[in-house]
């Protein structure tokens, strides 16, 4: 069966993008300030912020390569119709398993520091 899968940025700071003379200028201390540097860098020319989605396969070259690690095996779950065992229910991260055709999953970043939860999403087409 053909799925839609998408991630969305669930929980994570991107903070407020700022520029100098058209480079981007970086916080001196991401973690203390509890924002991750690939949100903040974003598209360029905004930071990335909590509810933004990117589609798979085809936004994967805007997705944090270490995030992208984080969220590998869950995506390869997905994309071949299976489903993970947790349910994390009465939680925020409580999941959707084929409901209407809709299942998704939760991850968090491999970087501790960054705070990152992505929303992955399939949709059966």
């Amino acid at each position: 069966m053909p799925y839609k899968i998408e991630f969305e940025i669930f929980e994570g700071n991107g903070g407020e993008l700022c520029k100098e003379n058209g480079e981007v200028v970086y916080p001196r201390n991401f973690e203390a300030l509890g924002i991750c540097a690939w949100m903040y860098r974003g598209d360029g020319e905004k930071s990335y912020q909590v509810g933004q989605k990117f589609r798979y396969p085809d936004d994967i070259g805007k997705i944090c390569p270490w995030l992208l690690g984080s969220m590998d095996a869950v995506i390869q779950v997905l994309r071949f119709g299976g489903t993970l065992g947790w349910r994390y229910e009465g939680t925020p991260y409580e999941k959707v398993v084929n409901r209407k055709g809709v299942t998704t999953e939760f991850v968090r970043c491999i970087d501790p520091a960054s705070g990152i939860v992505m929303k992955i999403t399939r949709t059966e087409i």
